[in-house]
């Protein structure tokens, strides 16, 4: 593989692009940056602050004084949010809910993909999955896949994952909760969820994650 290869993985929530991102990252040695947790760090920042959601100016303010890192710990990815491990807090429920507010500003964007930019062009080689990853952060990234399932699948997964971290939650809230941020993802005016042109498509649906991992593998060692 070429140095200072970066491989894009796309998808909607549930896809299972996050589990098989840092997957491939291990396998090849390459720096795994997840950028749905920066995104959840400020936004957990927001609610601590008690800043309201609806003040664009007061959230795009406080992402140009926030510092956001991201460090690999063994098999698990730790997110400092201003030096403080907010690893857990980032995954709750309300940080889920109104992350999409935050994450549909546009100075937001453009300064989260700054910073992944140069996280990922810093690294010898790197691994980014997010939404708009393949199409706005790295359009010119030399492996791009984009990943999807059923509906039914992703929510089922999404369930599975909040409740093995220990969170109350209902299918039917993890439902609603998918549902809306499809609709945000998809419709949002600044870098919305879609599919490059030049990306590989996989369907999750039925596969594992050894699965999925093996074809992305066979793809970029090609």
């Amino acid at each position: 593989m070429k140095k200072n290869s970066i491989i894009a993985i796309d998808g909607p929530a549930g896809s299972g692009k996050s589990t098989v991102a840092k997957e491939v990252a291990k396998k090849l040695g390459f720096l795994y940056i997840d950028t749905g947790a920066m995104y959840r760090a400020l936004t957990l920042k927001a609610i601590n602050k008690g800043v309201d959601f609806s003040d664009a100016g007061a959230l795009i303010e406080l992402s140009k004084n926030t510092d956001i890192e991201l460090k690999e710990s063994g098999d698990y990815l730790k997110v400092y949010l201003d030096k403080k491990d907010v690893s857990h807090k980032i995954r709750s429920m309300e940080v889920t809910t109104k992350v999409k507010l935050l994450a549909s500003l546009k100075d937001i964007r453009e300064n989260m993909a700054k910073l992944q930019r140069k996280l990922g062009s810093g690294s010898s080689g790197a691994v980014l999955e997010g939404r708009d990853i393949g199409t706005v952060v790295f359009p010119d990234a030399a492996y791009k896949f984009y990943l999807d399932a059923s509906f039914e699948k992703r929510v089922e997964r999404r369930f599975l994952e909040l409740k093995e971290k220990g969170f109350s939650v209902s299918p039917e809230e993890i439902e609603a909760d998918v549902r809306s941020r499809d609709v945000s993802d998809m419709t949002r005016k600044v870098a919305p969820l879609k599919k490059a042109e030049d990306a590989k498509v996989i369907d999750t649906t039925d596969m594992t994650i050894e699965e999925v991992t093996g074809k992305i593998l066979g793809t970029v060692k090609k």
